[in-house]
């Protein structure tokens, strides 16, 4: 599983034949949060004709959950052109949104494709990408003699303490990238042990 994630919002501006395309990408991770930038952006262009969108929840290759809207352009012709952007260059947990102020002058069915093609393109040309890393969440148990070790072991995985619980023994709960767990594992070997979730 490997795509690429939006680090921050970016906004472009496309102007074709007098229509005005204004482009806001957002990094999200469920469709609420991508609904939550599409009716925040109705409300500040209320009077722009339209506004179409289409985001990726996970993975571009292997679509959990996809969506797409053209707010009205004829069928087919803006929220997939967007959506087919986002799938091509492999980016996940995103919207596009496209704010459209029709400029008099019609485009045609294969020239509002080009159009928001264009525009989707023109957000991903702003973007700062990073790879997505998938985290999980572990416990691991050790002695009092040994958390140092097991402290030392998980941040040279780039791996974060959550929270630490001291009784008998020691619980650290910590986060790392899940492509770690295994390396963490033969590392911490006789100082302590990853608890498996039952």
């Amino acid at each position: 599983m490997s795509y690429q994630t939006l680090k921050r919002a970016v906004t472009a501006r496309l102007e074709i034949k007098k229509s005005a395309f204004i482009t806001y990408a957002y990094p999200v991770t469920s469709r609420e949060q991508a609904m939550f930038h599409v009716e925040q952006l109705r409300e500040q262009y209320t009077d722009a004709r339209h506004h179409c969108w289409a985001y990726i929840i996970g993975d571009p290759n292997n679509t959990t959950s996809a969506g797409f809207d053209d707010d009205g352009e004829p069928n087919g012709t803006a929220g997939r052109p967007i959506l087919n952007v986002l799938q091509h260059k492999s980016i996940g947990n995103v919207i596009i949104i496209v704010v459209r102020y029709f400029g008099g002058i019609k485009l045609g069915a294969g020239g509002l494709t080009r159009a928001y093609a264009g525009s989707a393109q023109a957000a991903v040309d702003e973007m700062i990408l990073s790879p997505y890393v998938p985290i999980i969440t572990v416990e691991i148990l050790a002695e009092f003699a040994t958390e140092a070790q097991c402290r030392y072991v998980v941040e040279s995985l780039n791996g974060i303490i959550e929270n630490v619980a001291y009784s008998k023994q020691v619980t650290l709960t910590v986060t790392l990238a899940e492509a770690n767990i295994e390396h963490l594992k033969e590392r911490l070997a006789m100082d302590g042990r990853v608890l498996d979730k039952s």
